[in-house]
């Protein structure tokens, strides 16, 4: 080796050391820049626990309360997990469910569409996304605020090879958690989103095994305790009180660093370090923005935007006065019961034993003895418990629906307002959901990203022919064989639509049928029957559904057959129903197609002919 490369070499190794330095500090700057918000989302996570008598001190260091007198009453009554609770279940009725929807009727952009919806239904299932919603939903409405993170996992999948040293090759697949605001450190605290974020970074400590794992670099670890960002699955560990031992024995800060691209690096930067030393760099991974653009691999959800802030609003921000009166006025109260149930005794010097007194007190049937001449002990008149704290506790509680958002028939199941019918108590639980609106959008806008970036990854890395399993038109199930090219995530409308629940299915069919909105004149076509009974849970029923559904499927796959040949119609076709079919297919795109148009219309005459 010679002395220019030996030189270019501890040129190279001083820049990575110099790099992982930059990364290590910057980190710290932005760690204490939003050191106050930090301490805010831990207050809130004790109050949601019921440890309510703490608060950030001056010095920025959250700190036990002490009380003013030791006899004094610290009990906590949480008003706040209930409403979170009641709030996160109103939050998981309107799930959003990830759909796509095709520009056009062409025959082309609804299988693409289709394609999407079936690969996004398959990723949902396997990634658990309703758990990582559930989660994430969890974080943005205790802190304001929460993420996901989208990246795609060569670990996965089915194996496709080994490679020179004999390990499995697998075909990778997409991966979904829910990240917690703790571990997201953006360049400017008043950006109001990641589209406003240039640099962005994912800290989190992790075992330095699993560093060595995926890095093959061997760090010597540290003792992580106190609060400590552990994963996006677990949260922040920390030891129980008197507990010396680490949340992480053994670990280290995972650093990652996201640069958005610009004019030095057109393809973005993505930096890992972890203490000290430079673990990868490189462009940003994934081809996951609009048109093939590179962007961070997250999407954002919050509880209640703030305007010129990151990080948005939680509900309990507001619920937090609020708890600290309402416990200060049932602690008093039940001191003041105390005092009446209890007693003060009032005692002359030296007319009694005052230990004995002060151990005993005056219990019923106690002989009491007292020095001769003077004035034997009594209770001190305490008088009555003022009404002001009845009314105080009722006014604090009626503020905790109004902050909260959640009236008494959502969160107590009681029905103050005296409405008994059906509809108005409806309508009173729709106000609570419409309060909730923003946290709605917010969750639906989060999916809505988490899904386009679902699709990219897999138009990305989906070279070759992928498995798919799906659902048809009829009702079986249908295997696809896809790839990239299949895959359109930009040419493709994305749209949410909220899951309901069976009775509510069952109840709106109900509605239109009674309406007269499902047939004309009264009469349901065959087709709109077989939905009908598929909506009140009589899919598979075979008696009711007859052999029609057998038609369709007949009638489907004759439109395949169409495209390239031509046919005459079976003597045992049910012709009305596969003449609605084949017309279906004819409006749907094949029309454009000449040859194919030629072949559905011949065959729809050979249908009318034997009616």
């Amino acid at each position: 080796m010679t002395t220019e490369q030996t030189q270019q070499e501890k040129r190279e190794e001083k820049r990575k050391k110099d790099l992982a330095r930059e990364i290590g500090e910057d980190f710290l700057r932005r760690q204490k820049e939003r050191r106050n918000l930090e301490r805010g989302w831990q207050l809130n996570m004790n109050f949601v626990s019921g440890d309510q008598y703490c608060d950030v001190s001056p010095a920025g260091e959250l700190e036990e309360e002490d009380p003013t007198f030791y006899w004094q009453s610290r009990r906590c009554f949480n008003h706040i997990a209930p409403t979170l609770d009641t709030r996160l279940a109103h939050l998981a009725k309107v799930r959003p469910r990830l759909t796509v929807r095709a520009f056009s009727d062409s025959e082309e952009d609804l299988k693409t569409a289709r394609l999407a919806t079936g690969i996004l239904q398959s990723a949902k299932n396997r990634v658990e996304l309703d758990r990582v919603i559930a989660r994430a939903t969890l974080w943005s409405e205790t802190c304001g605020t929460s993420f996901y993170k989208i990246v795609w996992n060569f670990d996965e999948g089915n194996i496709i090879g080994t490679d020179e040293t004999g390990h499995s090759l697998k075909e990778g697949d997409v991966n979904v958690v829910a990240v917690s605001p703790f571990e997201i450190y953006p360049d400017s605290l008043a950006a109001e989103g990641l589209e406003q974020v240039k640099s962005l970074i994912h800290a989190k400590a992790v075992p330095v095994s699993e560093i060595k794992e995926k890095f093959g670099v061997e760090l010597p670890g540290r003792e992580l305790g106190g609060l400590v960002p552990y994963s996006s699955a677990s949260g922040w560990k920390r030891p129980a009180d008197g507990d010396a031992s680490p949340a992480l024995p053994e670990g280290e800060i995972l650093i990652e660093r996201y640069t958005m691209p610009d004019g030095e690096h057109p393809e973005g930067r993505l930096e890992i370090a972890a203490g000290g030393v430079l673990l990868h760099e490189g462009p940003l991974p994934y081809l996951n923005g609009d048109r093939g653009t590179r962007v961070f691999p997250f999407a954002r959800q919050t509880c209640t935007e703030l305007a010129g802030s990151f990080f948005g609003s939680s509900i309990v921000d507001r619920m937090i006065p609020l708890q600290r009166a309402y416990n200060a006025v049932r602690n008093r109260k039940h001191e003041f019961l105390n005092r009446l149930t209890s007693g003060v005794i009032a005692v002359e010097d030296g007319s009694v034993d005052a230990d004995e007194i002060a151990e005993d007190g005056l219990y019923p049937g106690k002989v009491l003895v007292y020095r001769q001449g003077s004035k034997e002990p009594h209770f001190l008149d305490c008088g009555s418990l003022p009404s002001e704290f009845e009314k105080e506790e009722e006014r604090i509680a009626n503020e905790f629906i109004l902050f909260s958002g959640m009236s008494e028939i959502s969160r107590n199941s009681a029905n103050p307002t005296h409405v008994t019918s059906a509809s108005g108590l409806q309508l009173l639980l729709d106000q609570d959901t419409a309060r909730m609106q923003m946290s709605v959008e917010s969750i639906e806008r989060a999916v809505k990203e988490t899904g386009k970036q679902i699709l990219h990854l897999y138009k990305q890395f989906a070279a070759a022919k992928r498995l798919l399993k799906m659902t048809g038109v009829g009702g079986e199930t249908e295997l696809y064989y896809f790839g990239a090219s299949d895959i359109s995530a930009d040419d493709v409308e994305f749209d949410t639509d909220y899951e309901k629940s069976a009775d509510q299915i069952k109840e709106e069919t109900l509605a239109l049928l009674s309406s007269g909105l499902l047939g004309e004149e009264g009469a349901l076509t065959e087709e709109v029957r077989l939905k009908v009974l598929d909506s009140l849970g009589y899919g598979s029923f075979e008696a009711a559904r007859g052999i029609s559904k057998l038609h369709l499927r007949k009638a489907e796959k004759e439109n395949i057959r169409l495209e390239s040949e031509e046919f005459e119609a079976d003597d045992y076709d049910d012709h009305k129903l596969h003449i609605t079919e084949h017309t279906r297919a004819l409006l749907s795109g094949g029309e454009e197609n000449e040859t194919v148009k030629a072949h559905i219309a011949k065959h729809i005459a050979s249908h009318r002919a034997k009616l």
